[in-house]
């Protein structure tokens, strides 16, 4: 596998990202060496990592049809990464192709990718923008074009609020809230150390050397970042617990390391 470090100049392709640590992990190729090697670090401390990431895009994929069954119709993916296999809108199409769906990612290998994979796709678009930012996001051309905000959205935040340092995270979570029409679905996951702190302050350990170190949130968090909303059952669980098939479970659960829940805007 060769480093497309051409093609990104202003990328430095030695130090790790996440998105591409993620992309890596589940068997896609938008990645460099640095990023390779950090994973191979995690599986030292944690050999179920591979298990992780494929937990956790199940469950995205789980929520888009659980969102699309309560007749949701377009989605705003946020912090979306590298367009690996499973993507919100493979999920969404291949049940309803008129579904709208505009990712969100300001890392450039993962947008660049993005852009090439939804050429030809008029109901999908990226928004090269930060996540921290709402107003700008809600505010893109493709965003305006793409979503009506009068119509419930599923707002999709899947394994990225661990990325985000900011203490008041819930002060996020409110301003996007803002934009929504009741009705509207919140999907988030999140990684948690309350079950494995040994292991995962190992795992924290790794992610400290690349672009965004990881900052772990409890299950009991999920009532701040979920406010405004009714939590849809199972409530909050590890992903592989979240309406997954029994080929899906995991035992014991927290080997999964990714807490998940979606809510309801009232």
């Amino acid at each position: 596998m060769s480093d497309p470090t051409s093609e990104f100049v202003g990328v430095n392709h030695r130090v790790a990202n996440p998105a591409r640590i993620y992309d890596y992990g589940l068997g896609g190729d938008h990645n460099f060496a640095a990023d390779r090697e950090r994973f191979e670090m995690l599986e030292q401390v944690d050999p179920d990592a591979r298990l992780v990431v494929s937990a956790n895009r199940g469950f995205l994929r789980r929520a888009v049809r659980y969102c699309m069954q309560q007749g949701i119709t377009q989605f705003l993916d946020l912090g979306s990464g590298v367009p690996t296999v499973g993507n919100v809108h493979e999920a969404a199409h291949q049940i309803d192709p008129s579904v709208r769906v505009v990712y969100v990612d300001n890392e450039p290998v993962a947008a660049a990718h993005t852009r090439r994979l939804l050429r030809g796709l008029d109901n999908t678009a990226i928004v090269e923008e930060d996540l921290r930012d709402p107003e700008a996001i809600m505010s893109a051309p493709e965003t305006r074009e793409l979503l009506d905000f009068s119509r419930p959205v599923g707002l999709m935040m899947v394994a990225v609020l661990h990325w985000v340092a900011d203490a008041d995270v819930a002060g996020l979570l409110a301003r996007y809230r803002s934009f929504l029409a009741p009705g509207s679905m919140l999907a988030i996951s999140h990684l948690t150390d309350e079950h494995l702190p040994e292991q995962m302050g190992q795992v924290g350990e790794v992610f400290d050397e690349t672009t965004e170190p990881v900052t772990y949130r409890p299950q009991s968090q999920a009532d701040l970042l979920f406010e405004g909303c009714d939590l849809v059952s199972p409530g909050v669980v590890y992903t592989t617990e979240w309406r997954s098939e029994p080929h899906e479970a995991v035992h014991p659960p927290e080997r999964a390391k990714i807490w998940a829940a979606v809510g309801r805007l009232r």
